[in-house]
Order: structure tokens, then sequence, then C-alpha cells
């Protein structure tokens, strides 16, 4: 069989104290985690990780562990003819041969464990320490409506968490996510508990919704503010007019002031999304003056006399030259 360099898995030294195996092994599992890495081997290192606290955090293991001496990673070797009997509790004295030929290191002291125990009520096959749950973070989209009132989602996801034997599996995971009225986009939402099971006692991980707001036929959004374009005439932007306008609320009029230039912004206060704290943001009306496609005579003849009359707009260009 190959050797295994727990300690080396690990990161400790061959000496370490069982809560400086224990804190290492917290911190490797949580680092190599699969839902948390983004190496390839994530997976493999984290079995890695989990089969070496298995063996040294058990005295027993670990005693029959540093009986096998100290040697280069992945050599080929025996353990010593009378290892098992003395420490497994196999070979001729027991009444059973223990083989070491095609056994994996790890299942070597899997073994070992249940041999040696079998005679006191087994032990724990995880680790005995608390372990919390990992933390998911999923993208969500949502409509500006959804965002205006407040919406719940139903999240079918896919997530992976540990077993009592500390391997990872993929489990279905089934959330109701609430999101209160006012969500913009960009946020990141945060719910407790929502992510994978703890281990042994500890915490649940948190779920954490990435929220972008769909685009609107209608509306953009900027922060709690919503812009909307508002096509006037060319008479209703020279003249001023009343117009009504769709807010998510429902539509409200709007006082069209007297020489309005295309691309202005006209402020409708508090009708954009609702903010956590109370209060709104604002809804600007962009205005469009709309020139008519197709005209008819009549109209042509019209718009030939005010241009007549109208003070031309690029009369700047030519002043002071």
């Amino acid at each position: 069989m190959k050797y295994t360099d727990y300690y080396a898995a690990l990161g400790v030294e061959r000496g370490a104290s069982a809560d400086e195996i224990r804190k290492a092994y917290r911190r490797l599992a949580q680092k190599h985690h699969p839902d948390v890495s983004k190496e390839p081997d994530a997976e493999a290192k984290f079995k890695d990780i989990a089969a070496a606290y298995q063996t040294l955090k058990d005295p027993e293991k670990r005693k029959a562990y540093d009986a096998l001496g100290a040697r280069p990673q992945g050599e080929e070797f025996r353990p010593p003819p009378d290892w098992a009997r003395e420490h497994a509790g196999a070979g001729p004295e027991s009444g059973s041969q223990f083989a070491f030929d095609d056994v994996d290191f790890a299942d070597l002291f899997g073994r070992f464990g249940a041999g040696s125990r079998a005679g006191r009520g087994g032990g724990r096959s995880y680790a005995e320490m608390p372990l919390n749950g990992q933390d998911f973070e999923v993208p969500v989209s949502i409509d500006i409506e959804d965002a205006y009132r407040g919406t719940t989602l139903e999240l079918n996801l896919q997530v992976t968490e540990i077993d009592a034997q500390g391997q990872p599996r993929r489990v279905p995971h089934n959330v109701k996510a609430r999101i209160a009225p006012g969500a913009v986009d960009g946020q990141r939402l945060r719910l407790p508990g929502k992510g994978s099971k703890g281990v042994n006692g500890g915490r649940n991980g948190d779920l954490y919704l990435d929220i972008t707001l769909k685009p609107h036929r209608l509306y953009r959004a900027t922060d709690h503010d919503l812009y909307l374009d508002l096509p006037l005439t060319p008479s209703e932007a020279a003249l001023g007019a009343t117009v009504g306008v769709p807010t998510l609320a429902g539509m409200v009029n709007l006082k069209v002031p007297a020489g309005t230039s295309s691309g202005q912004k006209l402020r409708l206060g508090g009708r954009g999304l609702p903010r956590a704290r109370g209060g709104a943001g604002d809804l600007f009306a962009v205005v469009q003056v709309a020139v008519p496609g197709s005209l008819s005579e009549r109209v042509r003849e019209l718009y030939r006399e005010l241009g007549e009359l109208a003070e031309s707009p690029r009369r700047h260009f030519t002043e002071g030259a």
C-alpha cells in the first residue's frame, strides 16, 4: 500500500496536540469544501482532510498510525508482520487474518477503528467537533413590480452537505425566500440559517440572494429611483401641458412647464421604489420631444409658418464670431 502523510494533509507537526489537530481540520475543511473552493480537486482534498482527521483525532488510531513511522508521501510499504495483531486486534491470536493487499490507507484505519471498538459500543464515525454548515449564494431575478410590492420566491436548489461519515453529498434544498418591498438591483439579501445544515451541533449556514431586476418595458431603476421616457409633442413641450404618467401605484397627472426641452427630467417625488426605513425613491420622467413621421399638407404649412416666426436655437453658433 502507499503511505499517506496525515500530518502533512492537516499541515501540523507529528507532535501536534489534539486541539491543534481539531483547529487545523476545521480551517481546512471550510477552505476546501466543494461548495466554497473553486479548485477542480476540492472534493478530493476535502476527503483526504476528513480521512486524516478521523485517524488523528482518535488516540488509539493515532497511536497505531504513529507506530508505522514517518515515510515519504506515496511510498509503497507493508506494515510490520505483527502490526495488525498489536494494534488492530487481527492476526492469528484473534482468530482472523488481516490482509493488506489492495487495502486503501484510509480504509485500513477505518477497519482498525471498527475492530478496536467492537467490544466497547463503537464510536462516532465523524468528528465530534461542531462544524458550521456552508453558506450559499444564489442569483435571483425579479420584476420591478415585485420589487415595489415585495414577493416570495420558492427556490429548488441542489447543495452539498456533509453526511454522518464526513463525506460530501448532493441533496435537494427547497427554500421559501421572502423579499420585502424595496429590493434594488445589485442588492445582497441574507437569509440566516437557510444554507446547509451544521454537523454535530454546528449552526446552519446562511443563504445569500444576489438580486437583479429584470428589464422593464417602461422603467429603468437606479437604486430606489425610477426613470421613464416621456414623449411630448412639440406643442406640448413649447406651450406646456398636463399629461398622464404611469407609476407603479397607478396613473398620475404631471404638469409640463412651457418651454420644456428634450432630455429634461421632470421629478415625481416619492413615486420610485420604497426604502426599507420608510419613504421611497423618486420617479423621473425624461422628456422626449416626438416629431411626427408623416405630416398632412396643412400641418406642413403650419410648421413652415412656425419656422419663419421662431427664433433659431443655433443663434449662439455665430454670436461673437
